[in-house]
């Protein structure tokens, strides 16, 4: 028996009677928070306000994903298994296995797609037109949906993962919770506990070699909050400038699932990456550094030399201890 996907992009179906992961219709539906139980609790941010991309606002709590119960069975294990591995702070999160970490940041991710998904539907049909879904970011979202069902498949990443997920350990102050994505380019950070976690959810590892040299750097060290932020906008940056639309090929055996990434050069001889401008990689830094309060003048005062709490002036590593800042 062949193990078969579930595509909710073929009809465009994002009700809340059919499971959102299998497709299967629900006759008492149940819903499981998008945003993990354990984080929502232990920050308070059941009550507080969300943006949506329409700029209305729901509550934390609100955003949820319908579930069979086998769905959601698995979706609370999944939970309770990260939220053992965050108790143990940076060493115990850094052990967990990629794929599932990737599989817990995907449904997060998915989970805020499909309430924004949700909402474009329903302003859709108040206003009688047809929905304009770009196609580009249909296949991202499909394709994302795709590698989600490998929490209910037996599902291989062949070659090498579809994802680059870093984690580091960084000094953050007590109580730190910093949650931050860009659906279009399926980019995810986190900064929380000891710790700090950047995702790139679809780019068959491109953003880690794009960025090796400074990863070589600074990955055995303890880093300041500062300058983990430096390094999500340089990855937030980079996912934007990133220019291909990764494709899979998708096979089955029995009932095991191989996802193979496809190359990314194909035939088209542009590098895989836009030129990188300073001013407006540093319009981003600016923005992940708002608890600093430094501005775009300051940071490309020079601008082939953006500010960096990375490197010195001699382009030497800086260690957190040379960093007479709050952490913010």
């Amino acid at each position: 028996m062949e193990a078969k996907f579930y595509n909710p992009f073929e009809d465009f179906t994002f009700d809340t009677v059919r499971c959102f992961l299998t497709g299967e219709k629900l006759e008492d539906p149940l819903f499981f928070p998008v945003f993990p139980k354990w984080i929502l609790k232990d920050y308070g941010l059941e009550d507080m306000p969300f943006k949506m991309l329409d700029e209305n606002v729901k509550r934390y709590s609100d955003l949820t994903l319908p579930c069979c119960q086998r769905v959601y069975d698995r979706l609370e294990a999944l939970d309770k298994q990260a939220e053992e591995a965050f108790k143990g702070g940076y060493k115990d999160v850094s052990r967990l296995d990629s794929d599932f970490l990737f599989q817990w940041i995907a449904k997060w991710v998915y989970g805020i797609i499909f309430n924004e998904i949700q909402v474009g539907i329903r302003q859709q049909v108040m206003s009688g037109e047809p929905l304009n879904f770009s196609q580009t970011l249909m296949q991202k979202f499909r394709n994302l949906h795709t590698m989600l069902q490998s929490l209910i498949h037996d599902v291989e990443f062949e070659n090498q993962p579809p994802y680059s997920i870093l984690i580091f350990e960084v000094d953050n102050p007590e109580n730190t919770y910093n949650y931050r994505d860009e659906i279009n380019t399926l980019v995810f950070s986190l900064r929380i506990k000891d710790l700090g976690i950047i995702a790139c959810l679809q780019d068959n590892e491109a953003n880690l070699r794009y960025h090796q040299e400074a990863l070589d750097d600074v990955w055995s060290k303890k880093l300041h909050p500062i300058q983990f932020e430096e390094l999500c906008a340089r990855f937030f940056y980079s996912c934007y400038l990133f220019n291909r639309l990764p494709d899979y090929m998708v096979t089955s055996l029995d009932e095991k699932i191989f996802i193979e990434p496809m190359s990314l050069l194909g035939v088209n001889s542009r590098p895989v990456f836009d030129q990188w401008q300073s001013k407006t990689y540093g319009q981003v830094l600016e923005n992940f550094w708002k608890p600093w309060g430094y501005t775009l003048f300051e940071i490309i005062k020079d601008p082939e030399n953006p500010m960096s709490f990375i490197y010195d002036g001699e382009k030497n590593v800086m260690s957190t201890d040379q960093i007479n800042l709050p952490k913010g």
